[in-house]
């Protein structure tokens, strides 16, 4: 709990068995996280038992793989219904450190933002933490495009450590964003189409054999998707088109 706010973390999984239960232990350790819930999108290794030995962990399992995205609108949806006031999501492939959580959650838990996102790229960690040159030029490329056509000013689009307040995803259409790793990139564009500020705090990352990406073709994908997101959302906020990610009324 935070100021009598209920805490939730999510983990969206998919063949975490390696990294699950560190990620998980060191979530915990941070004294302030009420119940973590594992959605497990059909893997192929033992995470879901793994999941299921957990203390204060609610585990659910999708029969067959639904995609990244699907996971994040089950975790939501599931954290929702549990009544969590703060919903952080940290990935379990432990490449993101859980010690960020009570920051990211006092400032939602302060009325401060409603959304807070842990960036990879303030203070220089993502080349120190073993990003591969390749996608770090290519973050840069799409943050900044995306920054002149969705009118922000954030470090990064990309980065999976994210928390919001359920004010806030009791207000976005998730349902009309993709299955895919797109997800992300549509999702914080609706909460910027919905007005909110959007804070940053400094993460340190690793990247490690056992942590979770997506290949280069699967990588071009998402950045094309990305461009296609950014330039929907500007030609709405023009009045050209209507989409059903951005609807006329916030």
């Amino acid at each position: 709990m935070y100021k009598d706010k209920k805490i939730i973390v999510v983990m969206p999984a998919y063949n975490a068995a390696r990294t699950l239960q560190r990620t998980y232990h060191e979530v915990m350790d941070q004294g302030v996280v009420d119940l973590v819930i594992v959605v497990d999108d059909a893997s192929q290794d033992e995470t879901t038992n793994i999941a299921r030995t957990l203390p204060n962990t609610k585990v659910f399992v999708h029969p067959s793989n639904r995609g990244y995205g699907a996971n994040q609108k089950t975790c939501y949806k599931l954290a929702l219904e549990e009544g969590g006031d703060i919903i952080i999501m940290v990935h379990p492939d432990y490449q993101y450190t859980p010690k960020l959580i009570p920051a990211m959650a006092s400032l939602i838990g302060n009325g401060l933002y409603h959304c807070v996102l842990g960036s990879r790229i303030l203070g220089g960690y993502a080349l120190k933490g073993g990003m591969p040159v390749w996608k770090y030029a290519a973050n840069r490329f799409l943050t900044l495009t995306a920054n002149m056509l969705l009118g922000a000013k954030l470090s990064e689009y990309h980065t999976g450590y994210r928390a919001f307040s359920r004010q806030l995803l009791e207000k976005l259409p998730l349902e009309e964003n993709s299955d895919d790793f797109v997800f992300d990139n549509q999702m914080l564009s609706q909460i910027l189409w919905n007005g909110y500020t959007v804070a940053e705090v400094s993460c340190p990352t690793k990247y490690a054999s056992d942590s979770s990406s997506i290949n280069f073709r699967r990588s071009v994908k998402y950045g094309l998707s990305c461009l296609s997101t950014a330039l929907i959302f500007r030609l709405s906020r023009m009045t050209l088109i209507k989409s059903r990610l951005f609807p006329d009324v916030f």
